[in-house]
C-alpha cells in the first residue's frame, strides 16, 4: 500500500480506491482487479427471440454474467437455431415466439433479429410484461422508434440497447472512471470512428437493404452516439450536418458503405465517422477509435487492435497536464450485464437510462433520414 503515496500530485491522486478499485491502481500498482467472469448464481430468467446477428452470442454472455439464467429461444432459421444450441445447450427452442412471450417466469428478451423486426418483437415482449434487451440498432425507423416509446411508457417495462462498443468494451469502461473523476477536465468533443470488414460472400440478402438495416449511420454509428452523449455528458443534441455514400458497392444499389455525422449536444460536440472498408491486411474486423478531448487532457481508445503496436484489444492512452501514459484495461470488470439484471430486479436504471437509449437511436436515426448523398 506503500506505493499508493508515490504519485499523488499527479493523475493517480485522482484515482482512489474508492472510485475504481480497478484500472489505474491495479495496472500502475500492481493489485488484481476483479475476474470478469466470476460465476454469478442465477436472478432471472431470460430467452432469445431472433437470432439472425452473431452479436446475441455477446449478449447472452452478457446476461448470464449478470446473473441471467438463459432457458429458451426461437428462431425460424434451423442453421442459426443448430449454432446457438451447440453455444448454450442449456436453452431449449421453443416452436414459437409466443411460448416464449406468455411464459410469465421469463423476465427478459433479448433480439439480433433482422435488425428491421427488433421494434416489433421488442413491442410484443413488453406487451406480455417482459423487459428488453435488442441488438443495435434497435429501431430502424423514427416512425418506429415513436411506437417503441409509447409501448415502454404505457408497459414501464425497460427497453434497453446492447451499444456493446461502450458497455462491452474495458477500455471505454475505463475512459468512463477517468472521465468521471476528471482526468482530462471538462470534455469538449468525442470523435468516434467505426470502420468494418465487409467480407460480402458471408452477408445475408437483408444486409445489402436500407429497408432492412437502417442505412449505415443507423446500423453502425448508433453506438457513436451513444458515447457521444455519455462522454459529454449531454441530454440534448441536434445534427449538424451528416453525409452517405455508396462508394465502392454498386452491385447493391441499396446499401451505403460511407457516412459521416458532425453532432452538438448542451455537454460538448461530437464527429462521427462509419464505413465498410477495413481492409484484408488488418488482422481485425474494424480499427475502432474513440477520442475524447477534454480542457485538461485527452484519451484515445484503440478499441480492438493498436495497429503495429501490441496485440490485442482494449488499448487507452491518456495524456493531461503530468503525463501520457498507456493503461492497461484487459482486467477491467464489465459492469452492464449486472446492472441490467439489478434494473429489471429493482426497476431502476444503473446500466443507462431510457432516455439515454432513446435519444441515441433517436439522433442516428434523425442523421440517416436528412443525410446528404455523396
Amino acid at each position: 500500500m506503500k506505493n499508493q503515496t508515490l504519485n499523488r500530485r499527479a493523475f493517480i491522486r485522482n484515482v482512489t480506491l474508492q472510485a475504481a478499485g480497478i484500472g489505474v491502481t491495479s495496472t500502475l500498482l500492481g493489485i488484481a482487479a476483479p475476474h470478469i467472469n466470476k460465476p454469478v448464481l442465477p436472478k432471472i430468467k431470460f430467452a432469445a427471440v431472433g437470432i439472425n446477428h452473431s452479436h446475441i452470442y455477446g449478449m447472452t454472455k452478457t446476461v448470464m454474467r449478470g446473473g441471467g439464467e438463459l432457458v429458451s429461444f426461437y428462431a425460424k432459421e434451423d442453421d442459426l437455431a443448430t449454432d446457438y444450441s451447440k453455444a448454450f445447450p442449456q436453452a431449449k427452442r421453443m416452436n414459437s415466439e409466443k411460448e416464449i412471450l406468455e411464459n410469465e417466469s421469463i423476465h427478459l428478451i433479448i433480439s439480433s433479429a433482422i435488425p428491421v423486426e427488433r421494434a416489433k418483437i421488442a413491442i410484443r415482449a413488453m406487451k406480455n410484461g417482459k423487459d428488453v434487451m435488442v441488438d443495435k440498432p434497435g429501431i430502424t425507423t423514427l416512425e418506429l422508434l415513436k411506437e417503441v416509446k409509447e409501448v415502454q411508457a404505457e408497459t414501464n417495462r425497460i427497453f434497453s440497447i446492447s451499444y456493446s462498443e461502450r458497455f462491452e468494451n474495458q477500455a471505454t469502461v475505463k475512459a468512463s472512471e477517468l472521465v468521471k473523476v476528471g482526468a482530462i477536465g471538462d470534455v469538449i468533443q468525442t470523435i468516434g470512428l467505426g470502420p468494418h470488414r465487409i467480407n460480402p460472400t458471408s452477408r445475408p440478402d437483408w444486409f445489402w437493404e436500407e429497408g432492412s438495416i437502417g442505412g449505415i449511420i443507423t446500423d453502425i454509428a448508433s453506438h457513436q452516439f451513444d458515447q457521444f452523449l455519455h462522454f459529454t455528458n449531454s441530454t440534448s443534441a441536434e445534427i449538424a450536418a451528416s453525409q452517405i455514400g455508396n462508394i465502392n458497392n454498386k452491385s447493391h444499389p441499396n446499401f451505403q458503405d460511407f457516412g459521416d455525422v458532425m453532432v452538438r449536444g448542451n455537454g460538448g460536440t461530437g464527429y462521427i465517422r462509419v464505413d465498410w472498408f477495413t481492409p484484408d491486411g488488418l488482422k481485425s474486423w474494424g480499427d475502432g477509435r474513440l477520442t475524447i478531448l477534454g480542457t485538461e487532457g485527452y484519451i484515445e481508445i484503440r478499441k480492438n487492435i493498436d495497429i503495429a503496436g501490441e496485440p490485442g484489444g482494449n488499448h487507452l492512452f491518456l495524456v493531461n497536464n503530468e503525463k501520457t501514459q498507456k493503461i492497461n484495461c484487459q482486467n477491467i470488470e464489465l459492469p452492464y450485464g449486472p446492472q441490467l439484471v439489478n434494473d429489471i430486479l429493482n426497476r431502476t436504471e444503473t446500466a443507462m437510462t431510457q432516455k439515454h437509449c432513446f435519444l441515441a437511436m433517436e439522433l442516428a436515426l434523425i442523421a440517416q433520414k436528412n443525410a446528404v448523398w455523396i
